[in-house]
Parts: structure tokens; sequence; C-alpha cells
């Protein structure tokens, strides 16, 4: 029987922190592996469009200059996957800048290995005619109008350019937009380890101590995986891995309960087993891998669609509350009739947090009355930021001075936290690429750079 091999994710989104304690906890166990998953789709189009980071810059240096110096002195390696939050070459670089930084003002020799993931979009074209790009449902079909209006467009990796990377021993890997589990996967499958366990297993440390309880996307937790199973367990003494915490978290951002899809095929969990080894960790089995007839990987993009200027507000008056529907429709009413001889292209939405802000339309329990209080926010978007300017002004004005049968007072319906009211938001994105491309080499969609400091 060989040895476990050990993995410490020291936080769940690179720049979310962890506790030095516990990272130091997770060093005495003597990771063969330090990685961290530093993207998301979760924070909107906005950054994978406008080509910048979600995290904080100081924030993110911070979480790698603890990461690096510890491997670095341990000649343990770094993986990063999704540098930069979203992975495109400008993420790329500026993850890249921070690690270089690091290692002038450590006088490390860093040796890095980079894996790009920005795709060119004459390269899609050509895909998309020869058939090789099909939509991943909800997502309508590709069309080359799309592609034409989108900034940047990624693809989510695999484990083979991570494999690739890994033959030049690197002291740390920059990966761009890759498949979340992969690069704590793509080492142990490169020695040998089995491959759905080792996927299995980067599912749940991608979110560090999220699989815990108590959970906390900002504190370590290690990774074990031997010949037939993987345990985990946190390194802060005050969380705990239950089998309920581990196979909640499996159970994460998937549709299927028992199918987890990923690049190459899917992980089928029907027969995973969750046995309770210690107070504090949990033993995993029952992993099976099943490859897809043709290799694909998902591709995200995003187009920009106009410009945003929001107003928040709040209203405490009960009349304008009982009738808040009706105004929020004479509002809209009203600047459209304002407006309509200047045949503005604009988008205005109120929105009404303490009744179905959250949900909207969804919301499975409506909120009619009752509320004391309502949050409002008015948003506007259109093709200029002044358009939006004007639509949001002109929408604000009139629902601060509407008149309302009932009302009782007229110096103003809503209160405005802030001055001035109003907040240019900027550009707006929406994706526009949220599809599946067939590919017989994934590995050649994914090049690899190995640079020396």
């Amino acid at each position: 029987m060989r040895e476990e091999f050990r993995i410490l994710a020291p936080t769940a989104i690179l720049g979310y922190g962890f506790p030095v304690t516990s990272f130091e906890e997770g060093m005495k166990r003597e990771p063969h592996l330090i990685a961290v998953d530093a993207g998301s789709t979760d924070p909107g189009p906005y950054y994978l469009g406008a080509g910048v980071s979600f995290t904080d810059r100081d924030a993110v240096k911070r979480d790698l200059e603890i990461m690096i110096c510890a491997g670095f002195a341990r000649k343990i390696p770094i993986v990063i996957g999704s540098a930069g939050g979203c992975g495109g070459d400008s993420h790329l670089q500026w993850c890249r800048e921070i690690v270089e930084e690091i290692g002038r003002e450590h006088s490390l020799p860093l040796k890095l290995a980079l894996i790009g993931s920005q795709l060119n979009k004459d390269f899609l074209q050509n895909e998309l005619a020869k058939g090789n790009i099909t939509p991943l449902d909800p997502a309508p079909a590709l069309t080359a109008e799309d592609l034409v209006a989108t900034t940047n467009v990624v693809a989510q990796m695999g484990v083979e350019p991570f494999i690739e990377a890994f033959a030049g021993q690197p002291d740390v890997i920059i990966a761009g937009r890759a498949y979340d589990p992969t690069c704590f996967a793509a080492l142990p499958i490169k020695l040998g380890y089995d491959e759905a366990l080792s996927l299995h297993l980067g599912k749940i440390l991608e979110c560090a101590s999220i699989a815990a309880t108590p959970g906390s996307g900002s504190d370590c937790m290690m990774g074990y995986i031997g010949d037939d199973y993987f345990r985990v367990e946190p390194t802060n003494p005050a969380r705990k891995c239950t089998t309920l915490s581990v196979a909640a978290h499996t159970l994460y951002e998937k549709s299927n309960p028992y199918i987890l899809p990923g690049p190459g095929g899917h992980l089928d969990l029907t027969a995973c087993q969750f046995v309770q080894e210690t107070e504090s960790s949990v033993r995993v089995t029952g992993t099976k891998f099943v490859p897809s007839e043709t290799y694909t990987v998902k591709l995200e993009g995003a187009k920009p669609i106009g410009y945003r200027t929001v107003s928040i507000a709040g209203t405490r008056d009960p009349i304008m509350i009982s009738q808040i529907d009706a105004i929020v429709e004479a509002v809209q009413e009203r600047v459209a009739d304002n407006f309509k001889d200047l045949n503005l292209d604009y988008n205005l939405h109120v929105h009404l947090y303490g009744k179905n802000g959250v949900m909207g339309n969804l919301e499975p329990t409506p909120s009619t009355t009752g509320a004391h209080e309502l949050g409002i926010v008015i948003e506007a978007t259109a093709p200029t930021q002044a358009n939006a300017d004007t639509i949001c002004a002109f929408a604000r004005s009139t629902m601060l001075h509407y008149g309302y049968p009932g009302r009782r007072a007229t110096a103003g319906n809503l209160a405005f936290p802030y001055s001035p009211s109003d907040f240019q938001g900027g550009q707006v994105y929406e994706f526009s690429v949220y599809h599946l491309l067939h590919t017989a080499d994934p590995a050649s969609l994914f090049p690899v750079t190995y640079l020396s400091l």
C-alpha cells in the first residue's frame, strides 16, 4: 500500500484569506501539494468581460505570500487554478505579476509555469462552422455574431494541461480558467492515484472548509488520497468534517445528485460511501469516473450590452408600501412617456428589498403586505452612460415626488442614504458564450509556458 498523497487547500478562493494558525497546522501534516482555486462565474459576467479580477490584489498577495514562501522552502509545488478569478489572458498576467513581485521581495528564484485558457475568436469561429460548439442547457445556440460581440472567451481545462506543466517541475503553476477540482487532482492522477477519487477529493477541497461544520470559505482543509479512498479534515480544531457536511458538499453546484460532469467525462457517485473516521475527518470510497464519448470543455464568454446607473433609497411610509407595485408601474409609465419622443433605448428595473427583492418572480412565498420598510434600488441600463444617468435620475425624482392616494406628506417619499444619490455602474456585460467545445486534443487548447525569476 503506497503512501497517502497529502494536499493542503488554504482557502475557498484565492484572496478570501485564512488564519495563519490553520495554515501552519496544515504544514505540520507535510503536504505534497498546496493548491487553491481562484475563480468562479458566481460574481457574474462583468469580470470576465472586462478582464479584471473580482478579488482584491492586496488580499490575493497576502494569501500567495504565505503559500509561496512556505511551499518554496519545503519544495512543495503551489498550484493556482482559474487565476485572477476568470482565467483570461489579462487575469493570468495580473496573477503572474503578483507572484513575480513576491519572488523579488523574498529573493526566491521561482520557476513558474503559466497555462493559458483564453481562446482566439477566429479559432472559435472555425470550430463553430464545423459544428464543434454545442449549447450547454439552457443556453441558446451560439452564433457568429455572439462571438464577434464577445470580449473574452475562456475554456475550462481538465487535468491534462496541469500534468503537462508538472513535467517541467515548476515551483508555482498559474493556470487560466480550470474545472475547479483539477488544480488539486492533476498531480495525484499524474502519480497514479485513482482519477475518480482524485477529482472527487478536488471537488471537496476547492471550497476548503466550506465542507466542514461550521463551514467557512476562509479557512484551511487537508485532503489525503490512498489507493481506494480519500479523507478530508479541517486544520482548524474549531471545525469538523462530518459525513453530512462532506456528503452535502458533494451535492454542491450539481443538477443531478449522482452525476458530476467535467472535461472528458463525469463522476458517478451512486456507490459513494461516507464514513466518519475520527471526530473531525471523513473517509470516502466508491467514486467512479465515466469517460464521455467525445472530450468536451466548457466555454465561457461575456459581451458588453450597455451601461448602468443605480440609485438606492428606502421608504417607511405604510401607505406607500401598501401601494408600491402600482407606484412602481406608474413611475415606469411616466418615464416612458417623458422620453418617448427621444426614442431612447433603455431598461428600467426597480428592485424592492423587503418585498421579493432577492428572488423576484421566482419567490415561492411572495410578500404582498406586512413590511414596515422597503429598500428600493432603481436600476437603469442604456447603450450609453449618459442615457442610463438620464433614465435613472428621472425615475428617482419621479418616485421621490410621486403623488399616490392617501399620501400625507409632500416633502418626499424616499430616504436616500447617500449623496450623490445616483451611482454610475459603468459598462454592463452578459454571458454570451456558455457552451461546450468538442476537441480531440484537450491539452492543445491550453499552452504551457515556463518562466524563471
